[in-house]
């Protein structure tokens, strides 16, 4: 068996180690390019979301280079992504693949159900093994999310935005193929130091909540690259949603970090109080929150008719007008071109800094520059949740 998954942003460092934790020979999904997104519109039904035909893309470009065995999550609810699976499979398995497809259905804080399906998955794996693959697998993740947010903090902040988007993408590089867990703090906080020690302009900063769709938010393909684009023009992105708080609160039980999912969806109460599919309920609790925070301004992001996204757009306008954030929507599919997109996000920007001049906001703020020993505190106490 040689076994794929979709590409989600960063996600495939953490599931790599989960397949080398269970002995599984694999193919990695290559990035998602022109190519791979060309291969998915051509073979899915044009009304498909924009996920639904980048994870076909990704399937028919590992099954080029072996992969027999697709191992896919599964759903439920009215958000389409409980039925991609099955569409998936028929695609590919008309175009003539031959694969197995093995579908995880998250099991809603029963981890034991989650290690039996990964287990089974594992040739000859205990179920302690199976637990020691996952729980490596979370910490790489954590120190994926840790460089992600150290990067969404400098990048608008630094003078030379090449070089930190350079120690970026070499510490994702060495998360990647660290295979020894003592080693992995280690290079974590080298990362985050390189990009700290970037020199920092005084320019002032904004600071933009970035909410909606779960994928469309972690995969930057589908959405132009937007949360670098705006840290290159001195604006700090912070996500309404990281991979790890998703596993937490659905996979994890809310056992291993803190989890605010009680409050985001309480926020969202005066404006949507009930669950709409999706993360639509969750776009909405988290622009309240960013409100709340003093964020300077809201963009919620989704694929082309995602029904749950659209029935949270219908209501932030009234989020807008009570909180008084700007708020605005993008949508994308194949169609969306960087330069339109670049322009509407610099105009939004351009309207942010004029507002917040006349209503005499000072400067962003933020932590200041760490010394070594602080930062190694709080990437420990980051990775640990």
């Amino acid at each position: 068996m040689i076994a794929t998954f979709p590409h989600m942003g960063n996600m495939y460092i953490a599931i790599k180690e989960v397949f080398r934790g269970l002995k599984l020979e694999m193919v990695s999904p290559p990035p998602v390019s022109k190519r791979t997104l060309e291969l998915g519109v051509k073979y899915s039904p044009e009304f498909a979301c924009l996920p639904l035909k980048i994870n076909v893309g990704n399937f028919i470009e590992a099954m080029e280079k072996g992969a027999d065995t697709i191992v896919m999550g599964g759903g439920w609810g009215p958000c389409r992504f409980g039925y991609f699976a099955q569409v998936e499979r028929e695609i590919l398995k008309d175009l003539g693949y031959n694969f197995t497809m093995v579908v995880l259905e998250a099991p809603d804080s029963r981890l034991s159900d989650l290690l039996r399906q990964l287990r089974a998955l594992g040739e000859n794996v205990s179920l302690s093994q199976a637990y020691r693959a996952l729980k490596f697998a979370w910490d790489k993740l954590k120190a994926v999310e840790v460089l992600e947010k150290t990067l969404e903090f400098c990048l608008p902040r630094a003078i030379d935005k090449a070089l930190v988007e350079k120690h970026f993408e070499v510490g994702l590089r060495a998360i990647d193929g660290i295979h020894d867990p003592k080693d992995l703090e280690d290079a974590t906080l080298r990362a985050d130091q390189a990009m700290r020690a970037v020199p920092r302009s005084d320019e002032p900063v904004l600071k933009i909540g970035l909410v909606g769709e779960i994928y469309t938010i972690l995969e930057p393909a589908t959405n132009c690259h937007i949360a670098r684009h705006l840290g290159r023009i001195n604006a700090e992105v912070t996500r309404s949603v990281y991979l790890s708080d998703w596993v937490n609160d659905h996979i994890l039980g809310g056992w291993v970090k803190k989890s605010n999912h009680k409050y985001i969806l309480e926020a969202s109460s005066p404006f949507l109080n009930y669950a709409v599919g999706g993360h639509g309920r969750e776009t909405v609790g988290c622009s309240v929150d960013f409100a709340r925070r003093g964020y300077d301004g809201i963009i919620q992001i989704g694929p082309l008719t995602c029904m749950p996204e659209i029935v949270a757009q219908s209501v932030m306008g009234r989020v807008s007008r009570e909180l008084r954030i700007p708020c605005m929507t993008l949508y994308f599919d194949e169609h969306s071109g960087t330069a339109g997109v670049y322009t509407r996000l610099e105009a939004f920007v351009d309207m942010l800094a004029r507002r917040k001049r006349l209503a005499g906001g000072a400067a962003a703020s933020g932590p200041s520059p760490s010394r070594s020993v602080e930062n190694k505190a709080a990437i420990k106490l980051n990775m640990k949740g």
